[in-house]
């Protein structure tokens, strides 16, 4: 295959710190919204993903049990926090050109209100960052990956409260200047239009009883557009070759039939999600916001100079994750739905095969969606997610054959290269999970997406013990001919 990858492509993979790093309480790390999360092995498999949906005060005020003995993953991590110099070591053989990572906010504000910094935290990144550069890897850094100190939601309720932006910027700042020699790509949010589905780890907000959710939800979108324009100015004036991005997390949607009314949906739907990277990476409301706020009851508190910095502050690049399509109809109630595409639902396409997880695998769908936001947006993009979650079975000679990932992401890289050959800027690639880590959605660590198995079962028992897949040496030889051998 011929090639169309630049030769400074960014191969990678990425990681979020509450799914890897562990070490909760240690060095003053406080709690942070996924820390929240228990594993319930009791729950039916089909309603794990469940988990991330059903946040109540309860469980809220449970976790903060100091002689709590539940089992609490994204606690745990895999241990990074003392495994780090290995596992980016890994990294570096593999030939990673980047890692797309996140700071734990809690690491470096406790509570998220603090005036002060906390030292040893700080310290932790300077290792990690260091430790990535003497590989050559180029960091690429969330600052806010579902991991926002839990005081800000008990204590101020979320970013709904105007007062959690300046929280967010302190935070932002301290760390943009502490490492303003190490890291040149930012990214704000991660996947800030989620906050439709999953409102709790995106803003803030827990659901339960909540009097008007849909208000509170947009406006801490808005919160998070003000403070991201704010971050992205103050990037930019203190490290002037940096690039601050957002990330949107994007799942194709395919009118199920030639339907008009199935048409006209998935142009409705499709709107919700980029909505907020038209914001970000616009500079401005688009007019179909109007209809959408009008019809979800919102009326949005925009304070003077919102818009303005807004405007003046538009990001460098548009990042998104990537694993699946979905097929949209206006009368879903006769139709069956996927229900394993966890971030829209959607109709179940069927021209497409599923994962064991009901996630509906679509690699042309790539492709299509980085045409369209290149269309769109005319920046670069950065496919910061993209991966298969699947159980790896660990041989009897200790190897793992995970030939059905190499599968996925092959066809997933095809269709990279034939953008790039469409004429999309597309600079860099970094595959999810790229070491197993904690399931976002279903706190599980046996939907594993990695490159490197580590020896630890859904409960958090083993060894830790990092063993390479085959996907190890495969993903090695695509980096190491730029794409070419697949």
């Amino acid at each position: 295959m011929k090639s169309y990858f630049p030769k400074d492509f960014l191969w990678g993979g990425a990681t979020a710190a509450n799914q890897v790093e562990g070490g909760s309480g240690i060095h003053g790390k406080g709690l942070s919204v996924s820390d929240v999360y228990l594993f319930d092995s009791s729950m039916p498999k089909e309603r794990w993903t469940d988990q991330w949906h059903m946040m109540t005060h309860q469980q809220v005020a449970e976790a903060q049990d100091p002689n709590s003995t539940k089992y609490y993953p994204k606690r745990q991590g895999i241990d990074f926090y003392h495994h780090f110099k290995e596992d980016i070591r890994l990294f570096g053989e593999m030939g990673f050109k980047a890692y797309r990572m996140s700071i734990a906010w809690t690491r470096i504000f406790p509570k998220g209100d603090e005036v002060e910094p906390n030292e040893a935290g700080l310290a932790f990144y300077d290792a990690v960052f260091d430790e990535c550069l003497k590989y050559g890897i180029e960091p690429v850094v969330s600052l806010s990956h579902y991991e926002m100190p839990l005081y800000l939601v008990t204590e101020y309720g979320g970013w709904p409260n105007r007062q959690v932006i300046d929280f967010y910027v302190r935070f932002a700042k301290t760390v943009i200047e502490r490492y303003q020699k190490k890291v040149k790509y930012w990214v704000t949010f991660n996947e800030i239009n989620c906050v439709k589905h999953h409102p709790y780890v995106s803003v803030g907000i827990i659901e339960e009883g909540h009097p008007n959710i849909e208000q509170d939800k947009y406006q801490g979108a808005h919160h998070q557009f003000v403070a991201s324009a704010i971050v992205t100015d103050f990037c930019h004036r203190l490290i002037p070759n940096a690039k601050v991005g957002c990330m949107i997390s994007y799942q194709l949607l395919t009118p199920y039939s030639c339907d008009p009314d199935d048409v006209q949906k998935t142009v409705e739907s499709q709107r919700t999600s980029l909505f907020f990277s038209d914001v970000q990476a616009r500079g401005y409301y688009p007019a179909y916001a109007n209809r959408m706020f009008e019809k979800k009851g919102v009326e949005l508190v925009i304070e003077p100079g919102d818009l303005e910095v807004i405007r003046e502050n538009p990001v460098d690049f548009v990042s998104f994750s990537y694993y699946m399509s979905s097929a949209v109809s206006a009368h879903p109630e006769r139709l069956e739905s996927a229900v394993g595409n966890l971030i829209t639902g959607g109709i179940k396409n069927p021209y497409l095969p599923s994962s064991k997880w009901g996630w509906q695998i679509d690699p042309k769908g790539l492709r299509t969606a980085l045409n369209q936001l290149y269309d769109r947006y005319q920046k670069p993009l950065f496919i910061a997610e993209n991966g298969l979650g699947a159980e790896d079975v660990v041989n009897e000679d200790g190897t793992i054959d995970d030939f059905y990932r190499i599968d996925y992401l092959r066809q997933h890289i095809e269709q990279i290269n034939e953008a790039l050959h469409d004429g999309v800027e597309v600079f860099g690639y970094t595959a999810w999970g790229c070491i197993d880590i904690i399931s976002a959605s279903t706190s599980q660590m046996s939907k594993r997406y990695g490159f490197i198995y580590v020896d630890q079962d859904d409960e958090g028992n083993g060894t830790k013990k990092r063993i390479k897949k085959a996907s190890f040496d495969w993903y090695k030889k695509v980096i190491a001919s730029n794409g070419a051998t697949l």
